[in-house]
């Protein structure tokens, strides 16, 4: 599961939860795949996430060095910044672990980078 993923997820759909946001990453194998640079995307992406999220998952897993805790202006013009936004969406990713809902402590397992979301009928609103 690439950051970009886990900045988007949320587990607001069970039983008692309001925001159920951010997913906190406990992270038991993570890979780093180079992807092509495409500058465009990332400056097209980055008003779209939660860059306080990012940056603090991007430091539970040892990947924020230096990533700005902070979007600056401008950014789109600085290829610096880019790559570095580029590195933790797009390259990073977890392999296995286990995502969890920072309100009901409920579990969700990532097998092959891949999360696994999925509600019982008991657990869904």
């Amino acid at each position: 599961m690439k950051l970009i993923t886990h900045n988007m997820l949320t587990s607001k759909c069970l039983k008692g939860v309001l925001q159920g946001y951010p997913l906190a990453i406990n992270a038991t194998d993570v890979k780093v795949t180079e992807v092509d640079f495409n500058p465009e995307f990332v400056s097209r992406i980055i008003p779209k996430l939660d860059w306080n999220v990012l940056w603090g998952a991007a430091d539970s897993l040892g990947h924020s060095e230096g990533l700005p805790k902070t979007v600056e202006p401008k950014y789109e013009e600085d290829q610096e910044f880019l790559k570095k936004a580029h590195h933790v969406l797009l390259e990073v990713e977890i392999e296995e672990g286990t995502l969890t809902c920072p309100e009901s402590g409920r579990q969700f397992p990532i097998s092959k980078g891949i999360p696994n979301m999925l509600l019982t009928e008991a657990e869904v609103q």
